[in-house]
């Protein structure tokens, strides 16, 4: 074998190697998002806490998570983001560990508030990482192998944290995470260079307490405003406002200061910037369908929860089998129309939810979950490819936090408002149904069940039919309000612009370089 064969053989290996310890970080942090709700009640009951109290379990690490991603460019900058990168897995599986032994609920909140901050730069470095490892041309099935982690990670976090709950505690939900983390580690440390410092880089200190108030407020507001009643609450209009204030004052600052937190020469890219709308969008209706599906599965088709996250883990398999192809794909087939067929097949599986009633089969539910998560891998792994195509290298470990950002702040969102939706829909419904029961609706008079209005039992009886199909057809609502959200992102396809196979956009070079 001659030497360049060799060099090319030692690459091949460095870049898989990399890749797998890559991929061990992105799962370990997108599996923590979702496999800790399914053991709130279990910690709830451990702890002795209220369901208000025992929420924060979930907010304090969100909201860390949130306002801490945006630092991943400054601080890989300062101090090289192979370091940056060991420190945040090492973090991240510690406090996953404390989090495990937890004796009292402010010990869990505090370890939740320690797993976000660490984990906050996981998949934005994930991301930047592959996509320095990789030439343009198979930034394709870079993304395909990272997305698998970011997507599937999500969905199938409550069916194994369903299981680890069920068959041993809900700490192990925790402690799973010690082996991915050391593997992660050893991998990162052997395999991944060091990015040069740019020790001139200086901190926007007001940038990034704007940000960070912002970010945070919008998070508490969107994570509380249900169980406080939105803006009947004097909570929430206070979160509403400085979210609002701060975000105002950010945009203003970034556009004035001399070294601002984040560059605005970012947004020059055309395709950056549509990626950030793209992207949005897709975390509304990623883990806002997750949302909705167990709570109709378990309360009106009466599914128990083990069985819940078998029916659901199919959805991560559609994703998979579209990332795969979409990595074989890349190269041959327009992005574009990738990612317009992931919008199609999306839609379509919203449009069959619609149809959903409480006699449908688990192979409707199957067969539904395999066609969006055919549809959101088509969309993602397209989409995180073409949004940094034309972006210049020295922007990357900015835009992958921004772009990570502004997918979680769209799945809070959609989250927020698929719950509000629904418990508005249910009230609507209930009223409008209850308005037919009466003395003088013949259809109680032929199906018997006109009897039931003389007595108190009899009256709860209907109540409750009527509550269960008022909640029906909400969740119906909600799954048609998630198909109009699919089908109207169909237009910004059209304002992308296919890279060439060497990474430019046929304009002589990548923007901003």
């Amino acid at each position: 074998m001659t030497s360049a064969a060799t060099g090319q053989a030692d690459q091949a290996s460095r870049r898989t190697f990399i890749t797998l310890s890559v991929m061990l970080a992105t799962i370990m942090q997108a599996l923590d998002t979702t496999i800790a709700n399914v053991a709130l009640p279990h910690m709830q009951g451990a702890m002795g806490a209220t369901q208000d109290q025992i929420s924060w379990v979930l907010t304090s690490y969100i909201v860390a998570a949130a306002i801490f991603m945006p630092l991943t460019g400054f601080i890989s900058a300062r101090i090289g983001r192979k370091r940056l990168f060991m420190w945040s897995v090492a973090g991240f599986t510690v406090a996953s560990m404390l989090c495990g032994a937890a004796q009292s609920l402010d010990q869990i909140v505090l370890f939740r508030l320690l797993q976000g901050i660490f984990g906050a730069s996981l998949v934005p470095l994930s991301q930047a990482v592959l996509l320095d490892t990789y030439p343009p041309e198979k930034h394709g099935s870079a993304m395909a192998l990272w997305g698998i982690g970011v997507m599937v990670g999500p969905i199938l976090g409550p069916s194994l944290g369903g299981w680890l709950t069920e068959y041993y505690n809900w700490r192990w939900v925790f402690y799973i995470n010690l082996p991915f983390g050391l593997l992660a580690w050893f991998g990162l440390a052997a395999f991944i260079e060091e990015t040069k410092i740019d020790a001139s880089r200086r901190f926007d200190l007001l940038g990034f307490a704007l940000l960070s108030l912002g970010i945070g407020a919008l998070q508490m507001a969107l994570d509380r405003g249900e169980s406080q009643n939105w803006f009947a609450s004097r909570e929430i209009v206070i979160e509403t406002a400085l979210m609002v204030m701060a975000f105002y004052l950010f945009v203003v600052h970034i556009f004035t200061h001399k070294h601002p937190y984040i560059e605005p020469a970012l947004f020059r890219d055309r395709n950056f910037s549509v990626g950030l709308v793209f992207i949005f969008i897709v975390g509304i209706i990623l883990l806002a369908t997750m949302t909705l599906l167990p709570p109709f599965m378990q309360r009106l088709m009466g599914y128990p929860v083990i069985d819940v996250g078998y029916l659901l883990a199919p959805r991560g398999v559609g994703t998979m089998v579209a990332m795969m192809l979409v990595g074989w794909l890349s190269g041959r087939v327009d992005v574009r129309i990738l990612i317009l067929l992931g919008l199609l097949l999306t839609s379509l599986s919203m449009w069959e939810m619609t149809l959903f009633n409480t006699d449908i089969g688990s192979w409707d539910i199957v067969r539904t979950g395999i066609i969006q998560g055919l549809g959101l891998g088509f969309i993602f792994v397209p989409l995180s490819t073409i949004t940094f195509a034309t972006l210049a290298p020295r922007y990357r470990n900015e835009g992958t936090a921004l772009f990570s950002l502004v997918r979680n702040i769209g799945s809070s969102i959609g989250i927020s408002v698929v719950i509000t939706y629904l418990a508005q829909r249910t009230q609507m419904n209930h009223e409008v149904f209850a308005s037919y029961i009466n003395p003088f609706n013949m259809a109680l008079h032929q199906s018997g069940e006109i009897a039931k209005l003389d007595t108190v039992k009899g009256l709860v009886e209907l109540n409750g039919e009527v509550t269960r199909q008022a909640s029906l057809l909400a969740y119906l609502q909600d799954f048609r309000l998630m198909m109009w959200v699919s089908l109207c992102a169909i237009p910004l396809v059209l304002l992308l612009k296919s890279p060439r196979r060497d990474g430019s956009t046929g304009e002589g070079v990548p923007l901003l370089d």
